[in-house]
């Protein structure tokens, strides 16, 4: 199991029930491959810098999660795939 930190940015327009179910669906998609969420912080809506599909803002979230060294590849896929999310960026932490 080695450690991670994925950012991710959720587009400002979502409301917030679907965002809250949103970041559930990513926490519960780390624990259903075998992973363990350490920590979910959420910065909240923030100014991009600079314009991402014609919009301003972004909404972004900082988690920190163990996993197996192939679950990280299925983690940006579903990323990816979802049109609320506007950018993402998953990287393994050092010991």
């Amino acid at each position: 199991m080695f450690k991670y930190e994925a950012m991710y940015i959720i587009d400002a327009n979502v409301e917030d029930e679907q965002r809250k179910e949103l970041i559930e669906k990513f926490n519960a998609l780390v624990v259903e491959n075998g992973g363990t969420v350490t920590d979910v912080d959420e910065w909240g809506k923030r100014h991009l810098a600079y314009a991402i599909d014609y919009k301003t803002e972004g909404y972004y979230v900082l988690m920190h999660f163990e996993a197996a060294p192939t679950f990280p590849r299925e983690f940006e896929r579903n990323l990816q795939i979802n049109d609320s999310v506007l950018r993402y960026l998953v990287l393994r932490l050092e010991d």
